[in-house]
């Protein structure tokens, strides 16, 4: 599949609220076509574009990494509030408060765990996309555009995941923890006594099919060189299983 129409599938397939946040790949397409065919006007339109979606990856990344941030540590405020509540010897809830209570923070997990690894995809889908265009670019001109512009894409925020992948590795230590896989895989079998919301499966779903993109994007294949993504390092073999389980959960 051509990069164009798999761009446009993994768009339709992302939040609404983030399709316009991904790169303008066909309208820097439609300026590369005018550039060869020795419209001057187009390149410095080419560049200026580039830029300007640089400056939209950034705006977007650090705005949803501010907010992750902002949240991280209020999920584990909230385990290490139900947990010492539970244990109260005055005021203490039945076990059915608390497992209702942990099924919510469950559920808000799931939720962030996924939107993350949706950013991390969102980075490496429009890294993708400029490295493509760049490449078509410097093959139509002749020129040499590729490189120092890579060059500098590569200290720019959106592309700086690690801070994600470490809040994404702590949502799952939480999983591992708090909520055990098989615990909940008998729970998907007994019929999910809580349920996700649509919303919440919806997220599920792309986060599966984000984390199975970005493996093909990022494996080594014999186009692997110098401007590929480095290879992905998956979640834990039980913690993806147990996101396809929850993702694959009726609604009840």
């Amino acid at each position: 599949m051509k990069f164009g129409k798999w761009l446009k599938r993994q768009i339709e397939e992302s939040p609404p609220q983030w399709r316009d946040k991904f790169i303008s790949y066909k309208d820097l397409k439609k300026l590369v076509r005018l550039i060869s065919a020795n419209q001057p006007e187009a390149e410095e339109e080419f560049v200026s574009l580039l830029d300007a979606e640089i400056d939209k990856f950034n705006t977007f990344f650090i705005e949803q990494e501010e907010d992750f941030i902002i949240r991280q540590p209020e999920l584990h405020e909230r385990i290490k509030k139900a947990a010492v509540t539970f244990g109260a010897e005055v005021g203490r809830p039945s076990e059915a408060e608390y497992a209702a209570e942990m099924g919510c923070i469950r559920k808000d997990i799931v939720n962030f765990h996924g939107e993350m690894v949706l950013l991390v995809n969102y980075s490496s889908i429009n890294y993708t996309g400029l490295a493509k265009i760049l490449k078509k670019y410097d093959k139509r001109t002749g020129r040499l555009l590729r490189l120092p512009f890579i060059e500098k894409v590569l200290k720019q925020p959106f592309f700086m995941t690690e801070l994600i992948s470490e809040l994404v590795k702590d949502c799952e230590s939480i999983v591992e923890d708090v909520f055990p896989a098989i615990e909940e895989q008998e729970n998907a079998e007994r019929g999910g006594r809580d349920g996700l919301a649509m919303a919440e499966q919806s997220i599920l779903r792309n986060t599966v099919a984000a984390l199975i993109t970005m493996q093909e994007m990022r494996k080594g294949s014999s186009t692997h060189g110098e401007f590929s993504l480095p290879p992905l390092i998956l979640p834990d073999s039980e913690i993806l299983q147990w996101l396809q389980v929850q993702s694959s959960f009726p609604i009840q």
